[in-house]
């Protein structure tokens, strides 16, 4: 008999099947697209991202990371998210010098493929997720959406990481003057840049792997607690319960996206009703103006929450100060608290303030959404797969 664990531990080991196949065969294509947009960002241009469907997530996910970059010192690089009408914006706003990504779950969507054909006429660099009329595109990675999505999620982490690697080495003067006989690598900067992206691509792959490494650790040590979550879960919507999500930046985008794969599912499953407590950014930007930041979620606890809900946190670092007072007012009310965490889980796990906390034990936060996404999906599955069964 194939128990939860059997199925979570399988879904996992898929992923990383996957991910070996692809970023393997994809490293170097990927490193010579993230040397174009470092000249680009070199010299004014900007990002444009548009996502179909629920596709639209990641390109808020790209948006918070090219201009928020969690490296320590990196530089803010403009990216916008334009999925809310994306054909009148991009043509809007594209130069010749920009950037243009666009998420196509299902790669062959024609009204994509000809606006990256106009832009592309332009001058601009164009990216097909999945499609192949651009500079850089893909087919559909593998059938099942959520694993496509997380390759794609990986990739342009990898893109936002990578790129100040670039932006770095054109800022490095190549002419040494008088010195320069000491220093001959400075003179041939296409032979640095060869180099360069033979690093680059190595790196690509390592990243792969570190997910894959990631993956395994919770495979091995993190089902039960997956499936007790998994369980309890279902026991709520049984009752008529429904999931509110939640996080910050990244985690946030995570938080809307699982909330309409819970909604309208790319896989067809029934409905579970969901919402993302991070979603409406007119109602989070007025508790964050009026009542401060660390109330932002609580208060729309407090107008939403139901004795039968579930509360499902998202946060790299488990110390956010919304998150954790969210997680205490979900207990307070009586709701199902389910937190996936980075690090060590940070202040929620040391405080136990979840009933189920899911730890990616790794310092790195791209790494860390990374495996979030692999968690939450399966747990989709799971959950949404038995309403069907």
């Amino acid at each position: 008999m194939v128990t939860l664990y059997d199925r979570i531990s399988e879904s996992l080991c898929e992923r990383n099947r996957v991910s070996r196949l692809f970023f393997d065969a994809e490293g170097t294509r990927l490193a010579h697209a993230c040397r174009d947009m470092a000249t680009r960002f070199s010299r004014g241009g900007k990002l444009l991202a548009c996502g179909l469907r629920h596709a639209a997530t990641d390109a808020q996910h790209v948006a918070v990371e090219f201009v928020h970059p969690v490296i320590v010192g990196k530089r803010a690089l403009p990216a916008w998210d334009v999925s809310s009408r994306y054909c009148p914006s991009v043509l809007a706003l594209t130069k010749p010098d920009d950037i243009v990504m666009a998420f196509d779950p299902s790669g062959e969507d024609p009204e994509v493929a000809r606006l990256l054909t106009v832009v592309h006429a332009r001058g601009a660099q164009t990216f097909a997720l999945a499609g192949r009329d651009a500079d850089y595109g893909i087919s559909v990675v593998h059938p099942d959406p959520f694993i496509h999505q997380e390759i794609v999620e990986i990739l342009y982490h990898v893109l936002w990481e990578t790129v100040h690697v670039f932006l770095e080495h054109e800022a490095t003067p190549h002419d040494a003057g008088p010195a320069g006989f000491l220093y001959p690598f400075l003179a041939t900067a296409e032979r640095v840049t060869d180099r360069l992206i033979d690093e680059v691509t190595t790196s690509i792959r390592s990243k792969a792997r570190d997910d894959e490494r990631l993956r395994d650790e919770l495979a091995g040590g993190q089902c039960p607690t997956i499936a007790g979550a998994v369980t309890a879960i279902r026991e709520r919507i049984e009752r008529g319960g429904k999931l509110l999500m939640l996080g910050n930046g990244g985690s946030a985008t995570d938080a809307t996206d699982w909330a309409l794969d819970c909604v309208d599912s790319p896989k067809g499953y029934p409905s579970v009703p969901a919402i993302s407590l991070a979603a409406n950014p007119s109602v989070v930007s007025a508790l964050a103006n009026d009542l401060g930041v660390d109330a932002v979620f609580v208060r729309q606890i407090i107008a939403h929450a139901q004795p039968a809900d579930v509360l499902i946190t998202i946060t790299t670092s488990g110390a956010s100060t919304n998150v954790i007072a969210a997680l205490v007012e979900g207990r307070r009310r009586g709701l199902l608290t389910i937190a996936l965490a980075g690090y060590d889980g940070g202040e929620i796990a040391r405080q136990k303030l979840a009933d189920f906390s899911i730890i990616v034990p790794s310092d790195y936060i791209p790494r860390i959404q990374e495996v979030h996404a692999s968690v939450y999906h399966v747990m989709s599955d799971l959950i949404a797969g038995h309403a069907a069964a």
